[in-house]
């Protein structure tokens, strides 16, 4: 007995450090490793039913018959294949011309939406960031209509844009004369217009905001440097604060793109149900092919449609940019 405890002990010692606790640690790990994805099930189950169950379903109601009649058990409607699609895509019908005009117009309307929004934000952020007095009351101005909800701040422009008594007509027609006769900002070609400036005056405090956090990154010494070598505003901008911003500049209008290209709301409020020809966005014609002529089957299929064009543009765009990445490193 007593010979034999040393030996026992001895044979502990002389085993390998890790041989014991090896099976424990492969254990902690697994469950490090395996917790964050445990923590994130309850997000992926929810967006699984909030999104990706619901676009399940209306790829489905693509390819049925789907009308008022059936929209009591909508499984019950007989399937029309690629109908829908074929009716959405004929150009020389009546169904496919008005689609295609809506998509022409959602096509200016986002280009000089996203365009005027980087534009006014980025000059915007690149005015703040020198020192003056009320600089923070003014940042905390400019993000006023960005943190306004969207229903109360469309409907202040829809008492605005009032042809008898809207502030617009008052100031450009009875006190700085511009037009001569109060205009319909609501109905016909100036609904465009209308459409774009509450857009506008909507979205660029979000580019504001991103691109000023963006400058904080930048360092000052660049700046200093390039000052003492002569380069002016202009040339600093040119040569410093926009290649630094390409980041989040590249970010920032895919991000402005799709919001403003599926943008339902300002339409809606700014119109109501039927918006004018001049301001029918797809989002607003597709709600309009759906649920006034209840054809959802149609109105599924220009949706699916509308996903697989934003699909493709967001991949040829990322393409682009990883591209120009990989070449300016």
């Amino acid at each position: 007995m007593t010979a034999t405890a040393p030996a026992a002990r001895a044979a502990v010692r002389k085993s390998p450090p890790g041989a014991a606790r090896g099976p424990r640690r492969r254990t902690g790990r697994l469950r490090r490793i395996g917790l964050p994805y445990l923590l994130l099930l309850p997000a992926l189950l929810l967006e699984l039913l909030v999104h990706l169950v619901p676009m399940v379903i209306g790829i489905v109601m693509s390819f049925k018959e789907l009308t008022q009649f059936y929209i009591r058990d909508w499984s019950t409607a007989p399937w029309a294949g690629l109908d829908n699609y074929a009716v959405s895509v004929d150009f020389d019908a009546p169904v496919g011309k008005a689609l295609l005009h809506s998509f022409l117009v959602t096509i200016a309307f986002t280009l000089l939406s996203v365009g005027l929004c980087w534009l006014i934000g980025t000059a915007a952020a690149v005015y703040m960031q020198d020192t003056f007095r009320g600089r923070g009351l003014l940042r905390a101005l400019f993000l006023v209509p960005y943190a306004l909800p969207v229903y109360a701040a469309v409907i202040t422009w829809v008492f605005m844009f009032q042809h008898d008594n809207g502030l617009v007509n008052h100031v450009l027609h009875d006190q700085l004369g511009i037009t001569d006769k109060p205009s319909f900002w609501l109905i016909g070609d100036n609904s465009f217009v209308a459409l774009l400036t509450v857009s506008v005056w909507k979205g660029w405090p979000f580019a504001f905001l991103i691109v000023m956090a963006g400058l904080q990154n930048i360092p000052r010494e660049l700046y200093e440097a390039a000052a003492l070598d002569g380069a002016g505003m202009i040339q600093q901008i040119r040569r410093i604060t926009l290649p630094s911003l390409r980041p989040v500049n590249q970010v920032l209008v895919l991000v402005l793109f799709l919001w403003t290209f599926n943008d339902f709301n300002t339409p809606y409020v700014l119109f109501g149900r039927s918006a004018p020809e001049a301001a029918d966005l797809v989002s607003v014609h597709i709600y309009q092919a759906s649920f006034v002529t209840w054809n959802f089957g149609a109105g599924s299929a220009m949706s699916v449609l509308l996903l697989l064009f934003l699909l493709v543009v967001t991949g040829v765009y990322l393409a682009l940019t990883s591209r120009g990445r990989r070449t300016a490193s």
